[in-house]
């Protein structure tokens, strides 16, 4: 059993490492970094997760964003090479209440070393309610998370008003794999989650779109029998049915769907011709290439809490969500696609189907991790399309 390898903090000197967090509507968050020293501006979003604060900042669609975790006590478990959902961190920064010492036997490395390691900035101290009731109240905000003790609260205030921002801006090629990868499945699954018997039989071949894929996805894909081929986002259509797959997934990504014009036409070039799963992003550009529309949500859906409802079953699921941006209902063709899951808090699209051609796709995260594995059937539910 490995210890943990985090060190006692100087809690007196780390304090007096002065940072704020400045929004563009001119809010000052103050408190002290607990990060790497960089200033550094994104847009500033809430998750309401109790837990899995490794996965969510491991997770490359939160590419651009700077995360407020909601709950107070962050960074008890530490960091661990088996939790991870990609190749390293993609959050720009995180904003906490307070940052803690890791106590936990799995834990390889603490919290505040692996984001120096990574060279993420990150600040604690602050009012975390209070932040996200005014990103509630007010919609997602732009934010510059100040911690080199270099800018004025001004200053700070002017980068958030001037950064570009994500809308209109494709993040999906700049988390995407570089070339096709024939993924590892056996060893990475023994090694990621302690699989010991025999993983079942594997004799569906699929191809991956890597828009910001998460590596559960790629286990849970794995797990329900099929092996996994994984393309780069700009891929054309014409090279992946080249490759004559059984089925193509379109994965999760960060910001504007619709700014990942290549993925709509590909994606559009295959519907009729292979059977089709998409979930967070990849729901989103399939949305599109049916000839829909997305729209950004006031403050997003960020956390694994939220009820979802199948209307083919009735059943309510608890889910797990990260996204900005949704399909709007009224642009799908009621006469060709079927809405088949909606938010029960906002009464957002989060599931299409079909009615002539093997697709559908989900807004959350049916690998959930983390969250809950209410809706891990959507995996099953595509095989079956594939077997007819």
């Amino acid at each position: 059993m490995k210890e943990p390898q985090s060190q006692p903090w100087n809690w007196a000197a780390k304090r007096e490492k002065k940072a704020f967090l400045a929004l563009e509507d001119g809010s000052i968050f103050r408190g002290y970094s607990v990060g790497f020293t960089r200033d550094t501006v994104g847009e500033v979003v809430f998750n309401t997760g109790m837990t899995g604060y490794q996965e969510i900042l491991s997770d490359p669609s939160y590419s651009g964003q700077l995360v407020t975790l909601t709950y107070p006590e962050i960074g008890n478990t530490g960091i661990n090479s088996s939790d991870m959902e990609s190749r390293g961190m993609f959050a720009r920064g995180l904003i906490v209440h307070d940052c803690n010492n890791s106590s936990n036997w799995r834990a390889e490395e603490s919290l505040t070393s692996w984001l120096s390691r990574c060279e993420v900035p990150a600040i604690s101290g602050i009012d975390t309610r209070a932040l996200t009731i005014r990103l509630r109240d007010k919609g997602t905000l732009k934010g510059c998370l100040a911690v080199s003790g270099i800018l004025t609260e001004e200053e700070a205030v002017t980068l958030a008003r001037k950064w570009v921002g994500l809308d209109n801006q494709d993040y999906a090629v700049r988390v995407s794999c570089d070339n096709v990868q024939q993924w590892d499945v056996d060893e990475s699954i023994s090694r990621s989650w302690g699989i010991t018997e025999d993983l079942p039989p594997a004799d569906l071949q699929i191809v991956a779109y890597d828009f910001g894929i998460k590596w559960n996805i790629l286990r849970s894909l794995r797990l329900s029998g099929m092996v996994v081929t994984l393309v780069p986002a700009r891929t054309p259509a014409r090279d992946v049915l080249a490759m004559k797959p059984d089925g193509v997934f379109l994965s999760n990504g960060p910001a504007d769907p619709a700014a990942v014009t290549y993925a709509i036409t590909a994606v559009g070039e295959m519907i009729g011709k292979v059977p089709l799963m998409g979930i967070c992003l990849g729901h989103q550009i399939l949305g599109l290439a049916l000839g829909g529309r997305t729209s950004r949500l006031k403050f997003g859906h960020h956390g694994c809490n939220h009820p979802v409802k199948n209307l083919f079953t009735g059943r309510v699921e608890i889910t797990s969500q990260n996204h900005n941006f949704a399909i709007e209902r009224d642009s799908l063709a009621p006469n060709r696609i079927d809405i088949t899951h909606v938010n029960l808090n906002d009464q957002t699209v989060e599931g299409i189907s079909h009615r002539s051609e093997p697709l559908f796709s989900v807004q959350y995260h049916p690998e959930a991790c983390p969250g809950p594995h209410d809706p891990f059937y959507q995996f099953a539910r595509f095989r079956s399309l594939i077997e007819g």
